[in-house]
Parts: structure tokens; C-alpha cells; sequence
């Protein structure tokens, strides 16, 4: 599965457009954490548990996206954006989405 940013992959024709194809996660903190991060706050630094939870939960969210894009028939999603917002006090989701294609095969 091809993974882009960009609207097209270089070299590759787009055949067809199958629809969009999305992930998300949703993550909670844990209450001994957040104490922790909020003193972090205070001295400043970067809050690593949060980084670490980030991370877990973006890719995640693209093992979400390239399994709904497999179902749309795709063999790549352009135009992969991310983002992500809080649900609730102390939980945010992380959205990953994009369009996805079924490619030519070899050069355009």
C-alpha cells in the first residue's frame, strides 16, 4: 500500500477514485500521568508519555486507514492528512484520512 501527502504518487497514473479511507484512535490518559504531565507543564520540557500515546495512537489510526482503504479495493491513499481533536475531558482521537486510489501499473 502506497502512502502519500501529496495528491498523486510521482510515475504512477491514478485509474480510479474508490472513496475516502479512514482510521482513527482514541486514547485515553491515565489520571497518574496527567498529574505528571501537568507538572512537566509547569517547568516545561516535553511531556514524553504523551509523545509515546501520540505516537501509538497515529499509527494506529494508519493501520485503521490502509485496512478501510484494502476494503475500498485501493492499492494506495493520496492525500493522507492527519488530525485529531479532544472527545472528552482527558481523551483525544487521532484521524488519519485520505482518498483512496487504484494506480496504473508501472511508469505514467
Amino acid at each position: 500500500m502506497i502512502l502519500s501527502t501529496t495528491n498523486g504518487v510521482p510515475g504512477r497514473r491514478t485509474l480510479r477514485i474508490l472513496g475516502i479511507a479512514k482510521g482513527n484512535s482514541i486514547r485515553a490518559r491515565h489520571a497518574g500521568r496527567a498529574f505528571l504531565a501537568w507538572l512537566r507543564g509547569i517547568v516545561g520540557g516535553e511531556i514524553t508519555d504523551y509523545t509515546k500515546v501520540i505516537a501509538e495512537a497515529r499509527e494506529q489510526a494508519l493501520d485503521r486507514l490502509v485496512e478501510d482503504a484494502r476494503r475500498l479495493g485501493a492499492d494506495a491513499v493520496v492525500g493522507l492528512r492527519f488530525t485529531s481533536t479532544e472527545v472528552m475531558r482527558n481523551a483525544a482521537e487521532l484521524l488519519a484520512y485520505g482518498t483512496a486510489v487504484r494506480l496504473a501499473e508501472g511508469e505514467a
